[in-house]
């Protein structure tokens, strides 16, 4: 019997709330992402623990796109957001928009204003920021704190009918400049953009900050725990005093450790850099940390939800090694990923002593780690593709594969052993010529051979060709957050390499988009959104073994 997980911090949290009878027991956490890229695998570990949280304590999640800056969401972004949660496992229980309670989030200003805790303020952008002090140095009121309710009401008003330029006066929350957190020295709360907003049109100037809309979104939906990542700790004291000055239902922020991953960046400013700069193919090119890029690369569902249940919930910042997330598909795909042939550096075998004209049927397993995947029939005949480097002209000692002279097994074939070779001016090797024993077969082997060695081939003739995109880490560096200067001078070179004409076995031309297969001895690929009848393309997922550890070690 496995041993029970224990609870983390958030899940003895709401226990306790509901053992209380907070709320009547009742849990509906939100996911509140700002439509300005897509997401990426920081974003899923939210989505799992804050969908995973309500479907453990019977209750739901809402889907809250946090859309107050319409100069950089789009809904391209939106319609990406909702296809990769759902591709996640999960469903929502109402889909809404920050943009639904502009009105509300307007009369919510208005109250303060009325209250005396708001106030229409005229000062630049760089005037307020230097009269907010410093931590350690009190901020000091501008002129216009002192204005009347009268005037920040009328003021406020024009604000919202158009009557000012971008950046002329903004609304600001009238709390304490002699605090130390500056959060609370004043903030501004409503901005005037005179902007397209992709759901509200052009009926808005003015947009209400992050600060002001996410709290009271939080309280007109009735979240009873609104989960959020470490850097809003300071910003909680600020949630709270919105909802006890417009005495409205108390939601609560809780925060948890974001996720950082090394050889990666989790910036969507810095991911999109990438994508505009063309550094990337888009925000799904495979080496991206997206989720739509893991769905393309091969990363399964299951794969990235077990990866962050791995992780767990912490309360400090930590570093993730990205092999972590690589072990997770590579353990999945080696229980579910039929293995296939593919020679990606093809070399011609002759066998010489097999009839020309003989074509053999050989049974391959699919799985062996699933025997209900069967088997299917691989064409074998007098001329193979094998890799180059499976055959050594001068092996050394330890060199169990084909050389002159050696032998080795065929996989699911004979075994043969290597006679001579043919090279070009160059001195390249052209063509391998071998030999090899009919009653080795594969299933049936009565010629008493012992060997060492296994490879696999493609018969020449039946062979069909492929384009196999070998991705790899992006960054070169472990740590980006301890890197210096700009962040693209450190993008591994070596992030993707493109062999434009390998030969897969036959049966592989019928795969579709999203199948995965494990290349025998190469590690684990997926058909991409590229592939064509006439042309299937692979990208590879994950290499069989970690094979950075390797190079770290030799660090």
């Amino acid at each position: 019997m496995s041993e029970e997980r224990s609870l983390n911090f958030l899940e003895q949290i709401i226990e306790e709330d509901i053992t209380n009878g907070v709320n009547g027991g009742r849990v509906l956490t939100r996911f509140p992402p700002e439509p300005n890229g897509y997401l990426h695998i920081g974003h899923a570990k939210s989505i799992c623990l804050n969908f995973g949280l309500a479907k453990k304590y019977n209750g739901q999640t809402n889907l809250r796109f946090d859309d107050t800056n319409p100069i950089t969401e789009d809904t391209e972004y939106v319609d990406s957001i909702k296809a990769d949660i759902q591709w996640l496992g999960f469903e929502w229980a109402q889909e809404l928009y920050a943009s639904d309670y502009f009105e509300q989030l307007y009369q919510f200003a208005v109250q303060l204003i009325k209250k005396g805790l708001a106030y229409v303020d005229d000062s630049t952008a760089e005037e307020i920021a230097a009269s907010k002090g410093t931590p350690t140095e009190p901020g000091k009121p501008t002129p216009y704190r002192s204005r009347s309710v009268e005037e920040n009401l009328d003021l406020f008003t024009r604000m919202r009918n158009g009557e000012f330029k971008d950046g002329e006066k903004v609304l600001r929350a009238k709390v304490d400049l002699t605090v130390p957190n500056m959060h609370m020295r004043d903030p501004i709360i409503y901005r005037i953009k005179h902007a397209h907003h992709h759901r509200t049109g052009d009926k808005w100037c003015i947009y209400p900050m992050y600060d002001f809309a996410h709290g009271q979104s939080d309280s007109i939906e009735k979240i009873t725990h609104s989960i959020c990542t470490l850097e809003f700790i300071p910003h909680r004291p600020l949630y709270n005093w919105f909802i006890e000055q417009l005495e409205i239902f108390p939601s609560r922020q809780y925060e948890f450790s974001r996720l950082n991953l090394t050889y990666t960046v989790m910036s969507k400013r810095k991911l999109l850099q990438l994508v505009n700069e063309n550094h990337v193919t888009g925000w799904d090119d495979p080496r991206m940390p997206t989720i739509s890029g893991l769905r393309r690369r091969g990363y399964t569902p299951s794969s990235i939800r077990a990866f962050c249940d791995r992780i767990g919930v912490a309360k400090r910042d930590n570093l993730i090694d990205v092999s972590l997330l690589e072990f997770c598909i590579r353990e999945e795909l080696n229980k579910t990923a039929n293995r296939v042939f593919a020679v990606m550096d093809p070399v011609k075998l002759v066998i010489t002593n097999y009839p020309a004209d003989l074509v053999e049927e050989m049974p391959a397993e699919n799985n062996p780690e699933d025997p209900a995947s069967g088997t299917r029939s691989l064409p074998f005949s007098n001329t193979l593709y094998i890799e180059r480097e499976d055959f050594m002209e001068n092996p050394p000692k330890k060199f169990f594969r084909l050389g002159p002279g050696l032998v080795v097994r065929l996989k699911n074939a004979y075994i043969i052993k290597g006679e001579s070779f043919d090279k070009d001016a160059d001195g390249n090797i052209t063509t391998i010529y071998a030999t090899y024993y009919p009653e080795s077969k594969s299933g049936g082997d009565t010629s008493g051979l012992n060997v060492k060695g296994t490879i696999h081939w493609v018969s020449a003739a039946h062979a069909a060709t492929a384009e196999i995109r070998l991705y790899d880490r992006l960054f070169k560096v472990e740590d980006l957050s301890s890197i210096e200067g700009d962040f693209k001078s450190y993008i591994n070179p070596d992030s993707l390499q493109v062999i434009k004409q390998a030969y897969i076995e036959p049966g592989l031309v019928n795969a579709k988009p999203g199948d995965r297969f494990q290349f025998l001895r190469k590690g684990y690929f997926s058909v991409d959104t590229d592939s064509t009848p006439e042309k299937v393309v692979f990208n590879r997922t994950v290499t069989l073994k970690d094979t950075w550890a390797k190079e770290a070690k030799k660090g």
